[in-house]
This record gives structure tokens, sequence and C-alpha cells, in this order.
């Protein structure tokens, strides 16, 4: 492994550590959704336009709650955050330590792990927003 593929995993770990660290701060809006308004970003245009929430909606929430240890009320908020929230936190101690040994540990083609995790993390996203649409009108 490379300088440069090294430094990007440090980067990486540190971005998800920032991640975190900024999911602690915020807090949980009780709605399930809208915390990521607190960051100064617009509220939800999809909600907005058709009333009802869109597959990342309630996904800032998830990972607040994750930073608090309430990891069931992360999941009900938004499953798909609540895991992404839980990678994160166990990916940055990887990286670190992928880039200190120069290799990435455990993993023989880590482009097939991320494409991987990528198309299960979106199809897992989409399989929640249409549960909760057909169950629970579009809400939650």
């Amino acid at each position: 492994m490379g300088v440069s593929s090294r430094l990007m995993l440090i980067a990486a770990a540190v971005t998800m550590v920032g991640v975190m660290g900024i999911a602690r701060v915020v807090k949980p809006d009780p709605r399930g959704y809208g915390t990521h308004e607190q960051l100064g970003l617009p509220p939800c245009s999809f909600r907005m336009l058709t009333g009802v929430a869109c597959p990342s909606c309630g996904m800032t929430t998830s990972f607040a709650y994750v930073a608090r240890g309430e990891l069931r009320r992360a999941a009900s908020t938004n499953l798909a955050g609540c895991l992404l929230a839980l990678g994160t936190v166990a990916l940055a101690p990887w990286c670190l330590t992928s880039a200190a040994a120069g290799r990435a540990l455990g993993v023989r083609s880590p482009d097939r792990v991320v494409l991987a995790a990528v198309a299960v993390f979106f199809a897992l996203m989409v399989a929640n927003w249409v549960v909760r649409y057909l169950f629970l009108g579009g809400q939650g």
C-alpha cells in the first residue's frame, strides 16, 4: 500500500470521527427527522413537496441517536442510518490500523467490499423507505 492510500485511509478515519462528533453535538429531533436543520441545512424538499418522508429522512437523527448509544431509537428512526452510523464507528479504527499496517486488514479485495457495502446500504435504505411508505403512510 502506497503513501497516498495510507493518507486516504487516515483522512477517511478522521472524517468518520468528525461525523460522529457532529452527531454527538446535535440534538436528535423528536419528530424523527429534521436534525440536519441544526447544521444550517434546509428541510427535506421531498417531504415538503410530497408530504412523504424521503429514503434518507431521519438519517442524521439516527446518527445522533447512535452517537448517544440509543440504538433502538436510532434503528426505529432510520434503520439504514443506524447501520451506516454503526459501520462508521467500526470502520474508523479499521482505517487507522490498516494505514499503520500498510495493507487492508482482513480484506482481500477492498474495492469489492466497498461496492458490496454501498449496494447493500442503498438497497436497505430503499427497502426501509418502501416499508415506511406502505405501512406508515410515509411518516417516521
